[in-house]
Formats: structure tokens, sequence, C-alpha cells
């Protein structure tokens, strides 16, 4: 089957909004709406505390649901931009590393009080917390996103206020809007809207997901930035298992499940067969079990492998590649999975078992390939399956492992080596033209690191 996948809408909102953009897959030929979610950040948290009575916590990095002492939480968001019918809202909160859990996460209700004062509240002066009970968080462990839904509260444009308490003496902590990636969020989901036109963003990274903030910053990224997603293998840590996915990636990358292709890395298939994997990723992995696949975006032709099985020349893998390359009819190739053929880092060294999977991208002049494993961002000139410079054929690879995960190290740099980064996350964006492409590392808030640049399809 051909795949192609739209570009969904970017809404346009306060400085206080993140866009949440997912793309629908259509078939050739077909024009489809797509689901569009708005995210949006506290414009104020803070929690009050009965033995403090006077203190206020507006500055903190945490905000408290307790019994004993009782502590209540206050949070309040500003919703605009959004237009069409509220199809349901979410609000998430991530507990913070550092605490061990609590056997009760707090109940949740919405509060008419939209004026309190961020730096202002205290236990003496607090709002009221009035309204209808919207939901509860059970028992919670530390440094993971739980989620309430708060739809009957959220109606559209406006701002909302939510209050927090607890009956356990066992306290749940939550990140604050001061801690950045991981500040409470209200997802609002906004019916459908058309997709525009223009030409394709691709766009991802490997090495994602672990307990770290690294996935949630390049996923907040991700959330400006419209286009297919792509993930060149271990997509979550450290073992690839259903739980992992659920509590690591779902609340970072998960959110833009629907548009992403992803390929599987070594840590995916530290569970069995890779089952989590393919079990939370479904058809947009490909056929079940087997790890590669291929669709068209716009004049390019996209192809996923899996570098964790035989790759070897004359292999069921190898061969397929050779026999969809010489069925596709459009002028540009890109591939990517995990294991790079060439790579500059300390960590891990050249997959040359990967070189038969190069060599046939070569024959059949694809023109760009993307790995990840080492943690890294590298670039390097178009080169031959032996890594000689080759401005005629040679395709550009790069090495895009900064997904979030540690980073790694450089070691000897290689030859062909044009641009490298070890100490940014972020993201590999290409823009696909109809017979060129632009790329870019986009990092995340707070780094500085960029390349960019445009190539030519052969």
């Amino acid at each position: 089957m051909d795949i192609r996948l739209t570009r969904p809408p970017l809404t346009l909102g306060t400085v206080a909004v993140l866009v949440v953009a997912s793309a629908a897959v259509v078939l050739t030929g077909s024009v489809a709406a797509s689901a569009a979610s708005v995210t949006f950040t506290p414009v104020a948290d803070t929690y009050v505390q009965s033995d403090t009575a006077a203190t206020n916590y507006g500055t903190s990095t945490q905000v408290v649901v307790d019994n004993s002492p009782v502590r209540r939480s206050f949070l309040r968001f500003s919703v605009s931009g959004v237009s069409g019918t509220v199809t349901g809202a979410k609000l998430r909160l991530r507990t913070i590393s550092g605490n061990s859990g609590s056997d009760a996460g707090g109940t949740f209700r919405r509060m008419s009080n939209t004026t309190w004062s961020e730096t202002g509240t205290t236990w003496n002066n607090q709002p009221t917390i009035d309204g209808a009970t919207l939901g509860t968080i059970g028992a919670v462990s530390g440094n993971t996103w739980y989620e309430v839904d708060v739809t009957a509260a959220v109606t559209g444009n406006g701002t909302y206020s939510f209050g927090a308490t607890s009956a356990s003496g066992d306290g749940a902590y939550y990140d604050t809007r001061e801690s950045g990636a991981d500040a409470p969020q209200l997802v609002v989901n906004t019916g459908t809207t058309t997709p525009p036109s223009g030409d394709p963003v691709f766009v991802g990274a490997g090495d994602i997901a672990d307990s770290g903030s690294g996935d949630s910053a390049t996923a907040t990224l991700l959330d400006n930035i419209p286009g297919t997603v792509f993930t060149t293998g271990d997509n979550v840590y450290d073992s690839g298992t259903a739980s992992q996915f659920s509590s690591y990636y779902e609340p970072t990358w998960g959110r833009h499940k629907s548009r992403t292709r992803p390929s599987p890395g070594n840590h995916d298939y530290n569970t069995s067969g890779a089952t989590g994997y393919y079990n939370y990723f479904g058809t947009s992995a490909g056929p079940s079990g087997r790890g590669y696949y291929s669709f068209d975006l716009g004049n390019w032709h996209v192809v996923s492998l899996n570098s964790n099985i035989s790759m070897s020349a004359g292999s069921t893998q190898e061969q397929w590649l050779r026999a969809d390359l010489a069925a596709s009819s459009k002028p540009c190739t890109v591939a990517y999975w995990h294991h790079p053929l060439f790579t500059s880092s300390s960590n891990h060294a050249p997959s040359t078992s990967t070189r038969p999977l190069y060599q046939a991208l070569y024959d059949y002049n694809a023109d760009v390939v993307v790995w990840g494993h080492n943690h890294v961002y590298e670039r390097f000139a178009p080169m031959n399956p032996s890594g000689g410079a080759d401005t005629s054929r040679g395709m550009r690879s790069f090495v895009a492992g900064m997904g979030g995960a540690g980073h790694y190290g450089f070691g000897t740099i290689q030859p062909n080596s044009e641009a490298r980064n070890s100490s940014a996350w972020g993201v590999l964006k290409f823009t696909l033209h109809s017979n060129s492409y632009d790329w870019q590392f986009v990092p995340v808030a707070g780094q500085t690191y960029t390349d960019s640049g445009t190539g030519t399809c052969h």
C-alpha cells in the first residue's frame, strides 16, 4: 500500500501556548482532515500550607497536595486561539523526580476564582476550591506523567483555574511552570481542520524517551513543527517494555504518535521480539513484527529499515529494499534506521553490518540517510558505501541521536564529518522540495547550536 502522510496546520495562540499538531495517514489520492490539539502551560501555579499560613510558594518548582500538613494546589491557564468545538481537554502533571510517590495523587476541581495571585496567595488568603469534582488521580510514583479529564470545565477560549486537594497524609508533589519542559499542561482537542498545502516536512530524532527531561524538551519542539515525524530507534529506555512506552514515551513524543513513522533500536529489542515497540506503534511501524517499510511524501520515497535483524547481501530485508527501490517512481529518496554506518562518537563504533543496506540505496541513487544509536548530532558529506567522498552519487548522512537520552561524546573524527554536537538535544528537520531538500538542526530551549543547509537530489 502506498501511504502518504499529510501535514497538519499550525494554530497560533499566546506566548503561553504550545501547538501540538497531529497528522492523519491517508491513502494516495485522498484528502483528509486532521484532529487538532493545542497544549497550554500555566500562566500561574502555586500551593498553600496550613502550618506556614503566611508563606507564599508561587516561585516554587513544585506544587503539593497533602493532608498532613494540609497542602492545596492551584493552577491557572489562559486558553486562546482555539476555534471550533472543544471535543476534549486533559490536565497533565508530572510528579517530581525526587519524590518516592504517594498513595493518592489528589482530587481536582474547577474554581470560579480566576484572578488569584501566584506570588501573593497564602494559606491565609487562599481562593475557595468551589467547583464540581473533575477527577481524581490515584497512587502515583515519582517522575511520571498523570492526567485528569477536565473536558467538563473547558468549553473554549477563556481563563480556567483548577484546585487540588488530598485526604491522604502521604503528599504528592508535581512539577510547576518553573520546571520548563516538565511544566503542567492543559491539552485541548479542537475537532478537525484542513491540512495546509506546501512541501512536506520530515522531522525527528532517535534515542528518545527515558526518565529525564530531554524527551519532554524535544517533544515541545515538535509541538511547533508540522509534518511527518520519524524516529531513528531506541524510542524508549531502557528495555522497550510496554510499561516504559506508557510511562516515558507516551506523555512526550506519544502526543505525536498519529503522525509518527518509527524505526526500532536495540533497546526496543531488549524486550523479546520488540513486542512493546510493535504493539505501541501498531500499523505505523509497518507490517507486524518486520520492522521495515516504505511510503511516499510528496516527490520523495521514504524508507524505514531495521538494523536489528539480518541486513546481509541476499537477506530478506536487503532483497526487499532493492525491489522497493526499483519499484519507486519518485526522483528523491531518504532512508533511516538505528545503527550508523559512519560515526565519530566514542561510544558506539560504526556498524559495518549495515553496509549492504547503504550499498543498495547507493545503487539506486538515494539521496539522504539518517541514523541514531550514538547520542550526538553529526553530519557527513555525501559518501559512497566505502566512506569515500562522492559528490556525484554519494549520499549525505546524519547521526540524529539527540532525541532526549543522555549525551555521548566524540572520539576520533571520521573522514568527511562536516558538523558535530554532543551537548544539545534537538530534532533534525527536513523540508522536502520537488528535487532538493533543506535540513536544519533545531535545538531545544536554552541551547544555541544549529546546523542547516540545502542539498539536491541525484
